[in-house]
């Protein structure tokens, strides 16, 4: 399947809506959070709907920004910073036995103007937030473009988000003289950094935001979506980030293990665990790069191919290209499992709509494909005797759907494999409100974002038996 191609803001926010690659082989062991999974909680956190963003009573941040206009997304800023300096006065000690001193330098720019240089940045055109090391020991951010794209697509805690990720760089700075071996050691560390303050959030901890589980967190990685690295970026290059899927992850294991584990994040695990291409890695990209045909009955019978192969002939499942719904009106849209008839039912011109490109207000094809492999999935289940409604079923069934991912990987050498930007379409599909990949037969999705992706990576990561095993 072909790259995904970088949307406009507008059909970004479009695809994303109110929730608001070639992959390389991972190590075969299970997720730690794994543990005392449970269809309703967050890494052992509840699963909420409540409010999210600043709290009504926080105290106003007394913090002072270098050029700042005294706005709202200023002020914003300075109160994240604030709580951010906070969470880290504490940890720092506790976990590293290290203290936590303040940045010395705060700095807010417009960068639709000229306004002069940061840390030797020339920050007319800079739609941007760093963190400078060394003496200079400087955050600073882009009041102008940056966070008013963020606050308006996704929220106040889009800009907690990207700031949260500049002062983990400030977390490292103080951990160590030296910096890590490479940018993207250090991109995922603080990655990961921000997921562990956002644990703290999620706690109740902080005296200024607050974010639920569900929709809460979905905005927190629908951001990390946004920021992620331009299709043929390569995980070796100067500034990589990461993609969605790898951006995702880091923030994850912050989440679920605390600063300590985004630490042990070095080179080895990045060569082992990042989806991100080398530049050492052929490009695996069709000359036009354009997403495949998803409504092509010779790409579907591929697609039923790879199926039948990660799952095994036994699995069941027919294909049936049309809309006609179950005994008892079971319709999911555009894909369709049916018990009674062993079948998975698939309206073409629904999933189409899908596969489209981000561009044209799709997902890509390869989140159609993931939607038609999770109605698989189900049949799967269905085989192995096991429940197909509920939250169990759904969760199970996006790990499912993340194991026959990993089964067409390049190295594979399936008819139809994974490129660049697949697994980043995943994320996408699973952000999205009436995501199929995290459904069960009923169609309801497990109702948090960060816990469909976890599936989905649990399955990518551990396989098919792991699924069955530990998804009950």
């Amino acid at each position: 399947m072909p790259r995904w191609i970088r949307s406009s803001l507008v059909a970004l926010l479009a695809t994303l809506g109110a929730l608001t690659g070639c992959a390389q082989q991972v190590p075969d062991v299970e997720p730690s959070w794994i543990d005392g999974w449970s269809p309703t909680r967050v890494a052992g956190i509840e699963v909420t709907a409540g409010p999210s963003g600043p709290r009504p009573d926080g105290p106003a941040s007394r913090l002072v920004a270098e050029n700042s206009d005294g706005g709202p997304l200023d002020r914003l800023a300075l109160n994240a910073l604030d709580d951010l300096q906070i969470y880290w006065k504490d940890r720092l000690p506790l976990d590293f036995g290290r203290p936590f001193d303040p940045v010395d330098r705060i700095v807010s720019y417009d960068s639709t103007r000229p306004t002069g240089q940061v840390c030797g940045i020339d920050t007319a055109g800079a739609a941007n937030a760093f963190y400078c090391t060394g003496e200079q020991d400087t955050v600073a951010w882009d009041r102008g473009e940056l966070l008013p794209i963020l606050d308006r697509l996704f929220g106040p805690l889009a800009v907690v988000t990207v700031l949260a990720h500049e002062v983990g760089h400030a977390v490292q700075f103080r951990l160590s003289d030296a910096p890590a071996a490479s940018t993207i050691v250090r991109e995922q560390q603080a990655d990961c950094y921000t997921g562990a303050f956002f644990r703290w959030v999620a706690e109740g901890d902080s005296p200024r935001f607050q974010v639920s589980t569900g929709p809460g967190l979905n905005q927190v990685l629908s951001t990390l979506f946004f920021i992620r690295d331009n299709l043929g970026t390569s995980f070796d290059d100067v500034g990589a980030h990461g993609t969605a899927f790898d951006r995702v992850t880091a923030f994850q294991l912050g989440f679920s293990d605390g600063p300590r584990r985004c630490a042990e994040i070095d080179e080895t695990e990045i060569r082992e665990r990042i989806t991100q291409q080398g530049a050492d890695q052929a490009d695996d990209v069709d000359a036009g790069g354009a997403d495949l045909r998803v409504d092509d009955k010779q790409n579907l019978t591929a697609l039923a191919a790879t199926l039948r192969e990660a799952f095994g002939p036994a699995s069941g499942g027919r294909f049936r290209l049309d809309s006609a719904a179950c005994p008892g009106g079971l319709t999911t849209t555009p894909v369709t499992y049916c018990p009674a008839s062993v079948s998975v039912h698939i309206d073409l011109d629904g999933l189409a709509e899908i596969g489209a490109s981000m561009d044209e207000g799709g997902l890509g094809d390869f989140a159609a494909f993931a939607a038609v492999a999770s109605r698989y999935a189900l049949a799967v289940q269905h085989a192995a005797g096991l429940p197909l409604d509920g939250l169990v079923a759904a969760q199970r069934t996006a790990c499912l759907t993340g194991a026959w991912a990993a089964s067409i990987r390049a190295e594979q050498g399936r008819r139809l494999r994974l490129s660049p930007g697949d697994l980043d379409e995943a994320v996408a599909e699973m952000l999205a409100v009436d995501s199929l990949v995290a459904a069960d037969v009923l169609g309801r999705s497990v109702p948090s974002g960060f816990a469909r992706v976890t599936a989905f990576r649990d399955g990518y990561t551990a396989g098919i038996d792991a699924c069955l095993a530990n998804y009950r």
